[in-house]
Order: C-alpha cells, then sequence, then structure tokens
C-alpha cells in the first residue's frame, strides 16, 4: 500500500535521505523538499535510481523564511493534482554553537521557526489539497525531547540554550498536531506525531556533539506506519513513541496552554 502523492519535507540527509529511499520502492508520486539545489538533486537522483516506477519531482525552500513557505506552497498547489501523504521532517536541531541564539528571517527563535511555525504554516497552506484528496494523512516527526514552553518568552530571549528551544519546539508541534487533529476530524485527514528513534544517525545530532545511537532506518520504519497502515486510517491527533501511541509533555494536555500556542502561531503565520 502507498500513497499516490506524498511530500516530505528535508530529505537532503538524514532520515529524510532515508525516508525518501524507502517510498521510493512503493510507486506513486514523491515530492522532495530541500533548501540547498545541489543536494536536492543529487538525493532525487538517488530516489529515481532506487524506485524506477516512481515520479520524483523537487521543490526548493528554506524553511526559516516563512515567505518561501508559503511560496512553495503556492507551487505545490498550482502543480500537484493530489496529495495524500505530508510529512514535516526538516529539522533544526541543537545546532554546533548551542549558546548563540539564531533567528529566522522573519526574526523568530530558529528552533521554533523551522520546527513548528514553518510545518503548521504549510500544513495550513496545503489543507486545501489535502482535503481534496482525502484520505489523506500528515505526520510530524516530532521528539521524545519536549520542554515546557514558558509564554513569557516562548522567543528564549533569556537564558537561551539550542537544545532547549529545540525541545521546546517539538513539544510546540505536538501541541498543534492535537489541535489540528481535532480540528480536522471527519474531514479525512489525519494528524500525528511522532518520535521515530532515539539520537539517530544525523548531522542534527552529531552537530551538537551527542553519540548517535540508532541508525535512521530505524526511525524510517514507524514513519512509514503512521503513513500508511491501514490500521491508522482514522487515529488522529495523537503523539506516538516508535510504533506506541503514548502520552506526550503534560503541557500537550493543557487546552489553556494549547490555546495561546495556537493564537501566537497565527499571529506569527499572518492567519486570522
Amino acid at each position: 500500500m502507498t500513497h499516490p502523492t506524498t511530500l516530505i519535507t528535508g530529505v537532503t540527509q538524514g532520515m529524510g535521505r532515508a525516508l525518501a529511499l524507502d517510498l521510493a520502492s512503493r510507486g506513486g508520486t514523491l515530492l522532495l523538499h530541500g533548501r540547498n539545489a545541489e543536494r536536492l538533486d543529487a538525493v532525487a537522483a538517488e530516489v529515481r535510481a532506487a524506485g524506477p516506477g516512481t515520479t520524483v519531482r523537487t521543490y526548493l525552500a528554506d524553511l526559516s523564511d516563512l515567505d518561501q513557505v508559503h511560496a512553495m506552497a503556492a507551487r505545490i498547489r498550482a502543480s500537484e493534482p493530489y496529495l495524500d501523504g505530508l510529512v514535516h521532517n526538516a529539522v533544526a536541531g541543537g545546532g554546533s554553537r548551542p549558546l548563540v541564539r539564531e533567528l529566522s528571517a522573519q526574526g523568530h527563535e530558529l528552533r521554533f521557526a523551522v520546527n513548528h511555525v514553518a510545518p503548521y504554516a504549510l500544513t495550513r497552506a496545503l489543507l486545501p489539497l489535502l482535503t481534496a484528496s482525502a484520505p489523506a494523512r500528515v505526520v510530524n516527526v516530532a521528539s521524545i525531547g519536549q520542554e515546557t514552553i514558558d509564554f513569557d518568552d516562548v522567543m528564549m530571549e533569556k537564558e537561551y540554550e539550542g537544545l532547549r528551544a529545540y525541545c521546546r519546539s517539538k513539544l510546540a508541534m505536538i501541541m498543534a498536531t492535537i489541535e489540528l487533529g481535532a480540528e480536522l476530524e471527519g474531514t479525512g485527514v489525519t494528524v500525528n506525531a511522532l518520535h521515530p528513534a532515539h539520537l539517530m544517525d544525523t548531522p542534527a545530532v552529531r552537530a551538537y556533539g551527542l553519540t548517535p545511537l540508532t541508525t535512521t532506518e530505524e526511525g524510517v520504519r514507524p514513519t512509514v506506519r503512521l503513513l500508511l497502515d491501514p490500521e491508522l486510517a482514522t487515529v488522529t491527533g495523537r503523539y506516538f513513541d516508535q510504533f506506541t501511541e503514548t502520552r506526550a509533555h503534560e503541557q500537550a494536555y493543557d487546552t489553556g496552554a494549547r490555546e495561546r500556542l495556537m493564537k501566537l502561531t497565527h499571529d506569527l503565520i499572518g492567519r486570522v
């Protein structure tokens, strides 16, 4: 079983590349996103070689710039007749200089922007295509690393540290998953989040100075399950630790906190 058309963000390295190569053998159409044109073209060539029967198209955008996110969504809506699967895999990790606070093009804290705001904005912009293609699935690649969001300092202007920023951004992604899952109930579009595997061998893990413990392939399997397993066709708004549905950080179930997060998020992406 495969989706006719699946978009994967962040395919130029790490789990995104491994996921694209896995799905290549299943046929259909793969839409591959990256921010570096040369690396994106190289991975697209690998994917085409791995799945000669699979159609591959590429989309270039830097997810740290919301203008590029919106522009890419517009290109996809104009070019693609269907979108049955969307995997938000692109990530800004803890960084190689974790005490240096980095900003997005719009001046937002970089990890919050790339790991939460950009995927939410892209999903929101592609909802007309997803709902028209239903049944469709959105898979948010989150993390077991989660930390309470301080709504008095969401952008972490005080006591900044990259891994802590990453953990807050991944909790924000899970909170948005719960909200969007509830909103889309009955539309045929499901939204779920997962921690794919612990400390996979990726550039983001190594850049922060951590020692990888698992392969990217270990993270691919539970991600593909959320995307394709018929038994999960109606499951939505949930968080999984690999193959097991489990509870995320307690703040994810605080309705007031989720409301504050979504209001802020909508303000940031310019949605009323």
